[in-house]
């Protein structure tokens, strides 16, 4: 039947359903960002045009759902989860996304460049990041499980040692922007003082994946609290 309540072909049976479409639309527009970064260091921006294309894309429809679940998900949800804390993931997920944007609009606004010297460490440290954001979309894929079992046994032990795996991932991440760091920062002398200024901004961001992931995992450990 194509009609019916509007709020029900949202979220069905239960509102996790939107939540983790959510995530998986940030996820694949941060994944996005290795195309995106290979074709400013070859020089082909016409490619770079196109996977930016798709990172807005995803951007703009992580953003779309997210105003879908703000307006339907119902006050009272007869859930053990406060109606407060899944928008508040929500949120926070959505800032994923954002700054997958951030970067794509950075790069190629400036047409950015990377020197030689830079490009495997930040290769290296933006897949980090990545690995961030991908073990917090498979914990929130493990969400509607969670609900089945009332938050309780052995599906929360496997969904907490998921969050403590992500939280080293981070610190992982943390210690390999500091090594980009000092890398750019040896280079200084040899960049343009704005070029220089914009790579660390990029650095800055692609930290941000991981500090925002590890923000929905916390996000997640409340309500796994609750």
């Amino acid at each position: 039947m194509a009609g019916g309540n509007p709020l029900e072909r949202l979220f069905g049976k239960s509102p996790i359903g939107p939540i983790q479409e959510h995530m998986q639309l940030a996820n694949e527009a941060a994944c996005l960002l290795p195309q995106l970064i290979e074709a400013s260091i070859d020089g082909d921006w016409k490619r770079a045009k196109e996977v930016n294309k798709q990172i807005q894309a995803s951007e703009a429809a992580a953003d779309k759902l997210k105003r879908k679940i703000r307006q339907n998900l119902p006050r009272s949800l007869f859930l053990p989860v406060p109606r407060g804390d899944l928008l508040e993931l929500v949120s926070t997920q959505d800032k994923v996304a954002n700054v997958a944007k951030d970067i794509g609009v950075l790069v190629m606004g400036r047409e950015m460049t990377f020197p030689a010297k830079l490009q495997e460490p930040l290769t290296e440290f933006l897949d980090a990041c990545l690995s961030a954001v991908d073990q917090c979309l498979g914990a929130i894929q493990e969400l509607d499980e969670l609900l089945e079992v009332g938050f309780t046994g052995r599906e929360v032990r496997r969904v907490e040692k998921m969050l403590k795996d992500l939280d080293r991932t981070e610190a992982k991440c943390d210690r390999t922007a500091a090594k980009v760091r000092r890398i750019l920062f040896r280079m200084e002398s040899e960049l343009p003082p704005i070029d220089t200024m914009f790579l660390y901004r990029v650095l800055a961001l692609i930290s941000d994946l991981a500090d925002v992931s590890e923000s929905v995992g916390d996000r997640l450990q409340i309500i796994i609290a609750r």
